[in-house]
């Protein structure tokens, strides 16, 4: 008999059994991945401890120069003779996860990549560059813009009545939330990107719901802003409505449909 299969689905349909992987092999490809990642953040980690002193000097430039503008004392102080071990440990860290970041990302597409096709892999490299720009952006306009506005904002607030007498510790706590929490936040295209691939949303649906989507931006940008004036709220929500705009045009160039009709065009009937 015939063939009946036509060449670009037969094509088609080995590209699907290539990448197709059972649960167990799912898992195991998922414990392989965790401890890369683990791995390299422990390496990272070395490094980022190495230079923590030089790193924690970066650190204090924002409280330096929010205490100097309200005329205090710029000298942080510890309760804890711990507490500068300690918080070298959390700079090294966090330091040790940007550093590792394009390797970490780098798993998450590993991971993923086997349910592709095999013409949609090549996006490994926009995948990295995007996703490790958008996160180092995320910290790098942290500490650059909401930081210093925040720690501005908070010192005067106390007035001349009190006195502000800040522990290495809370300061350290408090940027770390701050610089990593952005950075996290400015992987909503990556993410939404994910779930456009996956089809689990469309561009139609994330354009229709946009005003619920500024709505929860700001509802977060409460949460996570240290003051609630309406400049940092908005200082805030900004960046996450425009990396949602942005999103809403990965999400429709990665939508199945769209694949199928680019696949349709390059291989017609």
């Amino acid at each position: 008999m015939p063939d009946l299969v036509a060449e670009p689905e037969r094509d088609e349909l080995a590209e699907r059994e290539l990448g197709s992987m059972s649960l167990l092999q799912h898992l195991e490809e998922l414990r392989k991945r965790i401890i890369y990642s683990l791995s390299a953040v422990a390496i990272c980690f070395g490094l980022g401890w190495w230079k923590s002193e030089f790193i924690y000097e970066k650190m204090r430039e924002p409280i330096i120069k929010a205490l100097a503008n309200n005329h205090w004392d710029t000298q942080l102080t510890y309760l804890n003779p711990t507490d500068p071990f300690n918080n070298y440990l959390k700079i090294g860290l966090l330091a040790g996860i940007f550093i590792a970041s394009p390797f970490l990302l780098y798993q998450v597409w590993g991971f993923i990549s086997p349910g592709l096709y095999r013409n949609e892999k090549r996006f490994v490299v926009p995948f990295l560059f995007l996703s490790v720009g958008l996160f180092l952006s995320g910290g790098y306009f942290g500490y650059r813009v909401v930081f210093p506005v925040a720690l501005d904002f908070l010192i005067k607030q106390g007035g001349t009545g009190l006195k502000p007498m800040i522990t290495i510790t809370e300061y350290t706590n408090f940027f770390l939330t701050i610089i990593l929490g952005l950075a996290l936040i400015f992987e909503l295209p990556i993410v939404l990107g994910f779930a456009g691939l996956m089809g689990v949303v469309n561009a139609k649906f994330l354009l229709k719901h946009i005003r619920g989507a500024v709505l929860i931006f700001f509802v977060l940008a409460a949460i996570l802003s240290p003051t609630t004036d309406v400049m940092n709220l908005c200082i805030y929500a900004t960046p996450m409505i425009l990396l949602y705009v942005g999103s809403i045009a990965i999400v429709w160039f990665v939508h199945p449909s769209q694949r199928r009709r680019r696949r349709e065009k390059q291989n017609p009937q």
